[in-house]
């Protein structure tokens, strides 16, 4: 059995794509001055969430800094001025953005019952986070599902001084365990399975049926690829793997 299995949050554990874009959605639907479809506008901001995420991993920016370039970039099509203020900015995130993005978070189902049976292994392995988000909102969420009590460690870019894929190396050594003793289980193909293989961790790809960054169908892997469709196939991988 492995000494530590590292999880992804955002396509792992909670449902972050969906909660994005019922917010916008409902965002888009309330704009009469739009300047494009609430369709476009919506995939609008997925890409400009996925542009300024980039920058703010790549130590460009802050996370609310980040937050403002893509409100900067949406404004003008939702047909809105754009504040020059950052505290205004910052306020329109928090009362128009934040508050909806957190209703709308989701734990997969499938999320529990995974950990419940890994805790009750014998000599099982240690469970920690590794993520790329914000860390006060990434506890937020695990706290809002009661799933913080199950991880001995969050690791985020803050902790580690990285961000996923550099991470794992660091991530392994926070953890006290050797890369080849530890698991990486996520969403994305190439940044959590082939990333960490190549970091020396066993990659496990938890295929959901959805491109996480398209919203299509899942990207097609090598078949050398290990891969379970649900959390809750995990723990029995883990103990054919290792039988």
């Amino acid at each position: 059995m492995a000494d530590v299995i590292f999880f992804d949050l955002d396509g792992t554990l909670v449902d972050h794509r969906s909660a994005v874009m019922e917010t916008i959605g409902q965002i888009v639907q309330a704009a009469p001055n739009a300047t494009a479809p609430p369709e476009e506008l919506v995939t609008l901001w997925w890409t400009l969430e996925a542009r300024h995420m980039r920058e703010y991993l790549a130590g460009q920016c802050s996370f609310a800094e980040h937050h403002r370039r893509r409100l900067r970039s949406f404004l003008p099509m939702l047909g809105e001025p754009v504040p020059e203020s950052p505290g205004l900015l910052d306020a329109w995130i928090a009362e128009r953005y934040l508050t909806a993005f957190e209703e709308s978070w989701r734990c997969y189902p499938d999320v529990q019952p995974c950990l419940e049976t890994l805790k009750r292994l014998p000599r099982g392995p240690r469970l920690a986070v590794l993520t790329n988000g914000d860390p006060e909102q990434q506890r937020a969420k695990l706290a809002r599902f009661g799933l913080l009590e199950y991880f001995e460690a969050v690791l985020t870019p803050t902790e580690l001084g990285a961000a996923k894929p550099v991470a794992y190396a660091t991530a392994c050594r926070r953890m006290r365990t050797d890369p080849a003793q530890a698991v990486n289980v996520g969403d994305m193909l190439e940044s959590d399975v082939n990333a960490a293989a190549l970091a020396g961790l066993t990659g496990i790809w938890l295929d959901r049926g959805i491109d996480f960054v398209t919203g299509g169908p899942s990207p097609t892997a090598d078949e050398t690829v290990l891969r379970i469709e649900r959390l809750t196939d995990l723990p029995d991988h883990l103990s054919r793997t290792n039988a």
